[in-house]
């Protein structure tokens, strides 16, 4: 499992509306760098970014520690709404 498929089956477990959930991986000028896109619909971001950014921290930890057993790259997650 790639880190963008993680990263979206993480976020479509916590979002009511999963059919709206766009997860991409953009190109970095660092070659150790991974930039992966979540956009989610008005109505879901509170639930994806949680009180004081716990919940986006959480998804960001578990997705980092996954790079780190494979790629050993870092992963840097922006969460944004439609």
């Amino acid at each position: 499992m790639t880190l963008v498929e993680l990263t979206e089956k993480i976020i479509k477990n916590i979002v009511k509306d999963e059919d709206a959930v766009s997860v991409k991986e953009f190109p970095s000028e660092n070659d150790k760098e991974i930039i992966i896109e979540v956009l989610v619909s008005d109505s879901d971001i509170g639930r994806v970014i949680g009180k004081n950014g716990r919940t986006a921290n959480a998804i960001r930890t578990l997705v980092q520690a996954s790079s780190a057993l494979k790629d050993n790259k870092y992963v840097k997650i922006n969460i944004d709404k439609f």
